[in-house]
């Protein structure tokens, strides 16, 4: 469970709130005691995820835990597990965002429904998200995803794989996405937003900008350094696939 709820303390809290995630910690404890593996961080994440209700966090926390049992059982996707999704380089990491978030770009035209096996596409979805939650520096608990959906099309429309992510991804990392910024994005694609967007919860949903390819220049600008923005955008960063 360990590479699940690793990064810093990015936020402050009072003390009010980490009395919450005490009881919080106490009553999910008392009916699975893999809760104690779970550090406060993670649990004030799941806290925050419920608006501070303790009795909802705990009932979300208790169905992670016994999800994170059963789907990662030894800690951790092996890579071998997932290698041909990694081969398909869907993924890769760049560097880090003005607030010190380390950033992710997504290539979903890279990613072909005809090809794809659900279980072998949820364990990557878990693969790639623990490799970037990795990757979260001390000080803070976020990530910016960069999706570039140039050359999207009908081959690469997969909604059953689409809602399958972003539920791995609000259900068991919350408050872990700080923003998903959309670009280059065709509207073909919006039709298939639009199957989506009821399976995703509002504070989710909320992360998810859009931006225009007028805009994009401006925006990465406003969300990265000069030195942070990847070279495909005209920046001098190279990212790194996902290995």
């Amino acid at each position: 469970m360990a590479s699940s709820v690793r990064g810093g303390g990015g936020g402050d809290a009072g003390e009010g709130e980490w009395l919450k995630v005490a009881e919080l910690k106490a009553m999910a404890g008392a009916q699975d005691p893999h809760v104690k593996e779970v550090d406060n961080l993670t649990l004030r994440r799941f806290l925050r995820a419920r608006d501070q209700n303790v009795g909802k966090a705990s009932t979300m926390l208790l169905k992670f835990v016994a999800w994170r049992r059963e789907a990662v059982p030894d800690g951790a996707i092996p890579a071998e597990q997932v290698r041909s999704d990694i081969a398909d380089q869907k993924v890769s990491m760049a560097g880090v965002d003005r607030t010190g978030r380390p950033v992710m770009l997504a290539f979903p035209a890279r990613h072909y429904s005809a090809n794809r096996d659900m279980a072998t596409f949820k364990r990557f979805v878990v693969y790639l998200l623990d490799s970037i939650c990795a990757r979260i520096p001390r000080g803070q608990e976020k990530f910016l995803c960069i999706v570039d959906l140039k050359g999207w099309g009908y081959a690469n429309c997969d909604v059953r794989a689409y809602i399958a992510a972003i539920e791995i991804m609000q259900n068991y990392y919350p408050e872990r996405l700080g923003k998903a910024l959309m670009i280059h994005v065709p509207y073909l694609f919006m039709k298939a937003w639009n199957m989506v967007q009821p399976f995703i919860d509002a504070n989710t949903k909320d992360k998810f900008v859009f931006i225009d390819d007028k805009n994009l220049e401006e925006t990465l600008k406003r969300e990265l350094e000069e030195s942070q923005v990847p070279e495909m955008y005209s920046g001098k960063l190279t990212p790194v696939p996902l290995s």
